[in-house]
């Protein structure tokens, strides 16, 4: 957009977590280049931090806070750019907002600068990779027929929405996974995106939300809270019940069943749900079926959502690494079922507060065995006793917990046979042995490829 830089030239912002290599990083970059006057305040320490500050050594308008936060670095700036995870109830924010500071987040913030972009967001407990992925795909292959440029931004690995200021124009489009964080920037800018996408609604994040859905569901429904009259809210059926009948834009329900034939190289009835959902937004955007076809059929999959990564001995060896609750696992189970139990699990990690009942009762019904990542989360699935959380079933089927995660693949691989599965689908967090799931999900790929 023209005059990008005249937005942030001389502010004074206050960025609340850097991460490592990761969308803080990117914004860090984009704002520290436009001239603003930052301070960098995160948890982690400056060695924890070490490559994303190599990134930023060039620029000498960054001040570093790191191992802490203060109270005075929320006073006297122009904006707070919040990190995805800050608690609620965070004194710091607190602070801000007291002080009249407006709090942003990366692609509500880019939202703002760039009305003239048309921005489809997408969300969900589940499939909102997917989906996102497959509306860009789909979108991006068309868009000589669009005449418009189509962007990918959101939650997606390492990619920071607010720098594309740099490249977008006035009716480009912009195609967004949002999760419920960054979804909390939406509310507190009051805007929500033209075309929005609501997959799925389950139990997930509790241990941030304490046990309430209500305040999870409070940060998802701003995918369409402030859409008007000529916008366009995309579901699922069974997600009908959830919307409320005083929305302003309009609701479009996907039938799967017409997609019937269609060559799309993931599996499961789940993925053929995301698949409809990505084929009516580009419907509704004008692209012609036979063209959402041809883009459907190109599409190769999306790295560690039920992905084939390796026949192995006549083992097939799925990748399902961002299936990071029990409902995302049971679908990956159910749609590699063959009714012949012949399916190795690896699971397990961080608890999430979530309950597991139905969880183990489809490992015990469709797996083989099951091989742990140690965790928390483990903990409480292989000892159902005590609060809520646990599951009142046991594991019926022989369970055994690794050391770390090429330890649980050797032990899953012991366990396999020619014609099994192992499904690497962990159903928890990854915090805890690794900073984030991308880290567990590069570390599989890894020892999987150098199996000899």
């Amino acid at each position: 957009m023209q005059n990008y830089k005249n937005k942030f030239k001389g502010k004074k912002i206050t960025i609340m977590g850097l991460g490592i290599l990761g969308r803080g990083l990117g914004y860090t970059k984009f704002l520290a280049e436009c001239g603003a006057d930052i301070i960098v305040t995160d948890l982690k320490t400056k060695e924890q931090l070490a490559t994303s500050i190599k990134a930023l050594n060039k620029f000498k308008n960054i001040k570093y806070i790191l191992g802490e936060h203060r109270l005075e670095d929320f006073k006297n700036r122009d904006m707070v750019i919040k990190a995805a995870g800050v608690p609620f109830d965070s004194i710091y924010i607190e602070e801000a907002k007291k002080n009249y500071i407006p709090i942003e987040m990366d692609v509500s913030l880019f939202s703002k600068c760039a009305p003239g972009v048309m921005l489809i967001g997408v969300t969900g407990t589940r499939g909102k990779s997917m989906t996102t992925t497959l509306i860009y795909e789909i979108l991006k292959s068309n868009e000589n027929f669009l005449n418009k440029k189509v962007y990918l931004g959101g939650n997606i690995r390492g990619v920071a929405t607010l720098p594309l200021l740099k490249k977008v124009k006035e009716g480009d489009i912009l195609v967004c996974e949002l999760d419920s964080w960054q979804l909390q920037g939406f509310c507190d800018s009051k805007v929500s995106p033209h075309i929005s996408v609501f997959t799925t609604f389950m139990p997930d994040h509790m241990n941030y939300y304490k046990n309430s859905m209500d305040k999870y569901f409070n940060d998802k429904a701003n995918i369409f809270k402030f859409q008007n009259k000529n916008d366009i809210l995309v579901i699922r059926p069974n997600m009908k019940k959830l919307i409320p009948k005083s929305i302003k834009s309009e609701l479009v329900v996907i039938n799967k069943n017409g997609l019937d034939g269609w060559k799309f190289i993931v599996p499961g009835d789940h993925q053929r749900e995301n698949l409809a959902c990505a084929v009516k937004v580009a419907e509704e955007l004008g692209v012609p079926i036979y063209k959402i076809k041809k883009a459907v059929s190109n599409f190769k999959g999306l790295e560690g959502r039920l992905e084939l990564l390796r026949v192995y001995k006549g083992i097939k060896i799925y990748n399902d690494n961002n299936a990071t609750t029990p409902e995302a696992t049971i679908a990956g189970i159910e749609a590699l079922n063959n009714n012949k139990k012949n399916i190795i699990l690896v699971c397990g990690g961080s608890d999430k507060k979530l309950i597991l009942d139905d969880f183990v009762k489809t490992i015990n019904k469709y797996c083989k065995t099951i091989v742990l990542i140690p965790g928390s989360g483990t903990e409480v699935l292989i000892n159902p006793v005590g609060d809520f959380t646990k599951s009142k079933l046991k594991l019926k089927i022989k369970n055994e917990v690794g050391k770390d995660l090429k330890d649980v693949i050797q032990k899953a691989l012991v366990q396999a046979k020619k014609g099994d599965t192992i499904l690497f689908s962990p159903a928890f967090a990854s915090f805890g042995m690794f900073n984030n799931e991308y880290e567990r999900n590069d570390l599989f790929i890894d020892i999987i490829k150098r199996l000899k």
